[in-house]
């Protein structure tokens, strides 16, 4: 059984103590820390010259993605898709003047977050073990 997998069998468990409020909980907070991630790896890249692009990301509810709970980040801003990946220049004639590459913010954050959430939730684990006396 891998890492991973026992992660992920933990939560289950630690989701149906306790009606999984503190597993909502954990996610909520570290979708919290993704997001601030995210804003910052955005506000080091991204000129300001982007509209309300840093405004509008924001962190989602808790929610259950099959049979796991999840938590995303995400960006309400039309053009955060055009920041993220990049597009083609045109003008107002439709010529193309070149390719503006990508920023690639919430991947890079989640690549930078990825080793955080796993310390955080080999934390979150052992306190709710010991909490329901299983060590």
């Amino acid at each position: 059984m891998s890492l991973d997998q026992l992660s992920k069998d933990l939560l289950k468990l630690a989701s149906s103590i306790n009606n999984g409020k503190d597993s909502k909980e954990f996610l909520r907070k570290s979708g919290n820390k993704l997001k601030n991630k995210t804003l910052n790896v955005a506000k080091t890249r991204v000129n300001e010259a982007t509209g309300n692009y840093i405004k509008s990301i924001k962190r989602g509810k808790v929610y259950d993605f099959k049979g796991d709970l999840a938590v995303r980040t995400y960006s309400t801003a039309p053009h955060a898709h055009l920041i993220e990946y990049g597009h083609v220049k045109k003008d107002r004639t439709g010529k193309e003047h070149g390719f503006q590459r990508g920023y690639h913010v919430f991947s890079t954050a989640s690549k930078d977050f990825e080793e955080e959430f796993y310390n955080d939730t080999e934390k979150f684990i052992d306190d709710v073990l010991m909490k329901n006396g299983f060590k």
